[in-house]
């Protein structure tokens, strides 16, 4: 059983078009992607990091570098069984398991981006990983800081703590006095937090509308880590990961209940499937899928 799972903020880089457009897919859904944003996303995908950064560019760019992934899989007979994608990536993985087209991702994607972007403007929020802390320890301290909470359960090692942009500074400089390892990431806003909730509300107008299909796989959502097909949970349940924590290690969990025995990571970097080859799990990111595919054929004209 294979799981497709899809990257969230913080995967972006400059260079993103340059790399992704080797893919067939590419070209179509570029023009496809600009004709909903109304910009040439390309063009902010290979500037300047500060651009791309923020959440409102950042967002559509992993998204649509993801969809383009999962394309060329899919044109190559690469199937999967189940999905799940971190905050932004579950957006992502709707729309792969077809609970609505790319046109629409995309268009979500970017208004949820401009709607973070203007709850909390640039600059005043923040996130920060820690690594090899005590899960308990870490929720203890985050109450000594003004608006500052624990965001994502990324694994057993590493949680991700997000609020105003002081408080996060504050947090990684006691972490360090404490010789735990805490490090800013490269976000421009304080996701997964009730900072977020008047982004939630102006996100719950844009999708109330939106008629949401049943997935064709399961799909694993963030906020209770649990298998969900029906689309009016799945549409709750989405908007609720807005301003609530990301439950990624509980869904890592429960997708090897379910039987996943291969993760395969579709999108830009290699961020989750690192986190569980480091914990054992099997896992590769797409290239590497794309490199033995590649292998095999070679293999096959020179046999």
């Amino acid at each position: 059983m294979r799981a497709f799972i899809f990257p969230g903020q913080g995967s972006q880089y400059s260079g993103m078009a340059t790399d992704f457009s080797k893919y067939k897919p590419w070209n179509e859904y570029l023009e496809r992607a600009k004709s909903v944003l109304k910009f040439d996303i390309d063009r902010v995908m290979d500037g300047d990091e500060e651009t791309l950064k923020l959440t409102e560019n950042a967002q559509p760019a992993i998204f649509l570098a993801s969809y383009v992934a999962y394309e060329q899989l899919r044109e190559l007979g690469v199937d999967f069984d189940a999905v799940a994608g971190h905050s932004l990536g579950e957006y992502t993985a709707l729309a792969v398991a077809g609970v609505y087209d790319f046109e629409t991702g995309i268009y979500l994607v970017r208004k949820r981006g401009e709607y973070i972007s203007q709850a909390v403007k640039p600059g005043e929020g923040s996130m920060a990983a820690v690594l090899g802390a005590d899960l308990s320890m870490v929720e203890e301290e985050v109450k000594k800081f003004e608006e500052l909470y624990v965001a994502n359960y990324n694994s057993a090692d590493q949680v991700v703590v997000s609020g105003k942009t002081e408080s996060v500074k504050q947090f990684v400089e006691e972490m360090r006095k404490k010789k735990i390892k805490a490090i800013e990431l490269k976000v421009s806003g304080p996701f997964h937090t009730p900072l977020l909730d008047e982004a939630k509300e102006r996100m719950t107008k844009e999708i109330e509308h939106i008629k949401f299909r049943t997935p064709k796989v399961p799909i694993v959502m963030n906020s209770t880590a649990r298998e969900t097909t029906d689309p009016e949970t799945i549409k709750h349940y989405v908007l609720e990961q807005i301003s609530g924590p990301v439950l990624w290690y509980q869904s890592v969990n429960r997708m090897l209940e379910l039987g996943v025995k291969e993760f395969v990571e579709v999108g830009p970097k290699n961020v989750l499937s690192s986190m569980l080859v480091k914990a054992g799990h099997p896992a590769r990111h797409f290239m590497e899928l794309l490199n033995e595919i590649g292998s095999e054929e070679l293999e096959k004209v020179a046999g």
